[in-house]
């Protein structure tokens, strides 16, 4: 048995700068900006969120921009597993900590390990 459930919705901005897109969307959604450079390097801003909500994260990237989704697990191999069995295609293993996959209908999203220490109470089980 494993669980999996949405985690995070990701705004992709082809941007250099993600400061005046994080404003933006912390001002649309209601949501104030926890921080304008996540992990130092300029790639990812992140919005507050209840801790029962999906955490929002804006990624600086080189595509064009989109919105993506990604889902968390405590088994990162059976949650791929299982959206390949729903027709779901594998695109890149990221760093060996993250799948990016396609759906059937070609959205992009990433299965990846467990964000938060709790899953919360949205949680899906699998068998």
């Amino acid at each position: 048995m494993h669980h999996s459930r949405l985690c995070t919705i990701v705004i992709d901005c082809q941007t250099d700068d993600l400061a005046p897109a994080t404003m933006f969307w912390s001002h649309a959604l209601g949501k104030s900006i926890v921080t304008l450079d996540q992990d130092g390097d300029g790639r990812y801003a992140e919005l507050a969120t209840a801790d029962d909500e999906p955490i929002i994260l804006l990624q600086r990237v080189e595509h064009d921009s989109r919105v993506h989704l990604d889902i968390e697990t405590d088994d990162l191999a059976a949650e791929v597993e299982r959206l390949e069995q729903l027709g779901a295609t594998r695109v890149a293993c990221v760093r060996d900590r993250w799948w990016v996959m396609q759906a059937p209908s070609g959205h992009r999203f990433c299965v990846i390990r467990q964000q938060r220490e709790r899953f919360g109470p949205h949680l899906n089980r699998w068998e």
